[in-house]
């Protein structure tokens, strides 16, 4: 059990000046240690982050949500976290659930603790992504990784910092959810899955951009 944890909110940002106010309005209600990320926004979303009382990091150059979420881990190692989450800015994930994710860590050992959209609770996920990019990417994940996991794309996460430490994130686009889970299965570490909502504003990642993903995945097992 982890006594009065130090928990770092990493937010990474690019253009999400429609969401990221309310966003930081919620967390900021709730949560002490939050850190944006931003990866060289072309809107008004520093301007916005900047009202807030939270650490802002700015890429210089765009280098995609990987890298942005490992710039906000190395912050946090740097800074005395316990635990680190990982909180999307384009307000689809629910603060209150933050709870849900850390408390395993905090009461019961667990090193990395995932919100599956597949669980108990209903997201109204869009017909295409749920029956056919996820069912590739869990057979991509587990075939070619050893993941099985009911959701292993999930955005919504929180890793103890040593399990943090252990996956360092290499693949700088949207790849690193898989690396995320492949590294944690790697080392063994303690998994848990608990239900989450998403509340869906834009579909996300397509079918190329699926493959995108699938590409990059393929290509840094080959090369390892």
């Amino acid at each position: 059990m982890i006594q009065n944890p130090k928990i770092f909110i990493i937010v990474p940002a690019y253009n999400e000046e429609k969401n990221i106010n309310e966003v930081l309005l919620k967390l900021t209600q709730n949560y002490n240690n939050i850190v944006v990320v931003d990866d060289c926004s072309t809107d008004n979303t520093v301007n916005i982050v900047k009202k807030f009382p939270i650490t802002l990091l700015q890429h210089q150059i765009n280098r995609g949500q990987g890298a942005t979420l490992e710039t906000g881990n190395q912050y946090a190692f740097n800074n005395g976290a316990d635990i680190i989450v990982h909180f999307d800015a384009d307000g689809q994930f629910l603060v209150n659930e933050i709870e849900d994710l850390i408390k395993p860590i905090i009461h019961e050992d667990y090193e990395i603790v995932l919100g599956s959209r597949f669980l108990e609770k209903k997201s109204k996920m869009p017909w295409f992504k749920k029956h056919i990019i996820h069912a590739i990417a869990r057979i991509v994940n587990r075939v070619f990784f050893g993941i099985k996991l009911s959701d292993p794309q999930s955005g919504f996460r929180a890793m103890s910092v040593e399990a943090a430490r252990k996956i360092q994130i290499e693949q700088d686009q949207m790849a690193h959810c898989s690396e995320i889970l492949h590294k944690a299965f790697k080392y063994k570490l303690r998994i848990k899955e608990v239900p989450m909502t998403v509340i869906y504003h834009h579909f996300g990642n397509n079918f190329s951009g699926g493959l995108k993903i699938l590409k990059d995945l393929i290509f840094k097992k080959i090369i390892k």
